[in-house]
């Protein structure tokens, strides 16, 4: 190996070995606590911690009168009346026709649920005004189980 080749090998040697101490000084410096008072950044500036409320600590804020109701008051949902369901086979269905009967889960006279957005909000019984169908809610889910269901 010639002088060149020997300072050119040294020269990377040492490049290298510069590299690598300068990476073990930054992990090391990235896994120690920051001490209390931090260098100032270049240009002499000094800067406040960022601190931030914590946005996880009661999911369950009660809803107080200053909540702006109103950007969500026009928001269409769609209200159903299921007085029962059944499971049926394919084979079963595609022999529905006219006067069929199916069977439900539910006994005569037992309340109908009232979904909203098809989430189950009260339970009622069916009314007749003005000729037209009704509901009168007999039992109201309270807001608790209601929000409970949506998680």
């Amino acid at each position: 190996m010639s002088d060149t080749d020997s300072q050119t090998a040294s020269a990377a040697t040492d490049d290298w070995a510069a590299a690598m101490a300068e990476q073990a000084q930054t992990e090391s410096a990235e896994a120690a606590p920051a001490p209390a008072e931090a260098a100032a950044p270049a240009g002499g500036q000094e800067y406040a911690r960022a601190e931030f409320p914590d946005l996880h600590a009661d999911n369950n804020l009660p809803i107080t009168g200053d909540v702006n109701m109103d950007v969500i008051l026009d928001i269409p949902v769609t209200i159903s009346m299921e007085i029962g369901h059944t499971k049926i086979s394919i084979r079963n269905l595609l022999q529905l026709n006219q006067g069929s009967v199916v069977e439900l889960d539910r006994l005569a006279g037992e309340p109908m649920d009232v979904m909203v957005n098809n989430c189950l909000i009260a339970h009622g019984e069916v009314v007749v005004v003005n000729e037209k169908f009704g509901i009168r809610l007999t039992d109201v889910v309270s807001a608790a189980e209601r929000v409970k269901k949506l998680r």
